[in-house]
């Protein structure tokens, strides 16, 4: 398994995704689409230490895992994809792995996000009524009036990022 080109790989993948992300608040189909075939591509070549089948797993994985966040309008169905994508390049240890690291990134990043609009408390009442109501709420937080969203990607690609390293 060649570490450094798996690192590298994620890195950059995760990076543009993020950079992205924060710009227009989208993660291009494009862009997950290609990190899915770099993830099995490098699986093929056996230079990520992933099978085929493993990527496949992980890509799979990824997006069992980031499903139901996206149902209940906790996450963007660009995030669940960019998710799964990635899962091609980490297998399916490593992609449940991320998904923990992901949770906690983009905890914090919330947590960041809203004292930085000063919506900490308000925030911390919606995501209680969310998590408690399994999605009640959610057309409150999608209305685009309410500046409740918040680039996720940059938690995706820490939280990946976190896995390989740990």
């Amino acid at each position: 398994m060649s570490e450094p080109l798996l690192f590298a790989a994620v890195a950059l993948c995760g990076g543009a995704a993020a950079t992205i992300d924060l710009r227009t608040r989208r993660v291009p189909n494009q862009l997950t689409a290609s990190i899915a075939v770099l993830g099995l591509a490098l699986a093929a070549w056996h230079a990520s230490g992933v099978t085929v089948a493993g990527a496949l797993a992980g890509l799979a994985l990824g997006l069992l895992l980031m499903l139901p966040g996206h149902l209940i309008g906790a996450t963007g169905a660009g995030d669940v994809k960019l998710f799964a994508a990635i899962g091609t390049l980490l297998g399916p240890t490593h992609i449940v792995m991320a998904f923990l690291y992901t949770a906690i990134a983009g905890g914090v990043l919330a947590v960041i996000v809203a004292m930085r609009r000063r919506r900490l408390q308000e925030t911390v009442e919606r995501t209680a009524v969310l998590v408690r109501t399994g999605g009640s709420n959610v057309g409150e937080i999608e209305r685009g009036t309410g500046n409740n969203r918040f680039a996720y990607a940059p938690a995706i690609a820490i939280g990946a990022l976190a896995a390989l390293v740990t």
